[in-house]
């Protein structure tokens, strides 16, 4: 089963993303640089939204460690990147 990382993500990814990182709409869209409305607008799907805002988003969620998964048979998904234990 492949689990791909991925470029383009879906607004179910970032909700889910946000989900996993218990951050806001409003925290997203200041770490990505881009207005409130568009993160919401992205993730309700009222309007297109530009693919350099979506690739803002993105970045900004895997910057806060998300991974998101290509389509593997169920779907595309969303993870955290795993931690590394630092050795005392």
């Amino acid at each position: 089963m492949s689990t791909k990382i991925i470029d383009n993500i879906t607004p179910a990814q970032s909700k889910a993303a946000r989900a996993l990182l218990e951050i806001t709409q409003s925290e997203l869209a200041r770490a990505a640089n881009l207005g409130l409305s568009t993160v919401v607008d992205f993730e309700k799907q009222r309007r297109q939204v530009s693919a350099l805002a979506i690739q803002a988003i993105r970045d900004a969620l895997v910057a806060k460690g998300v991974e998101f998964i290509n389509q593997n048979g169920g779907g595309p998904g969303v993870r955290l990147r795993k931690r590394h234990q630092k050795k005392s």
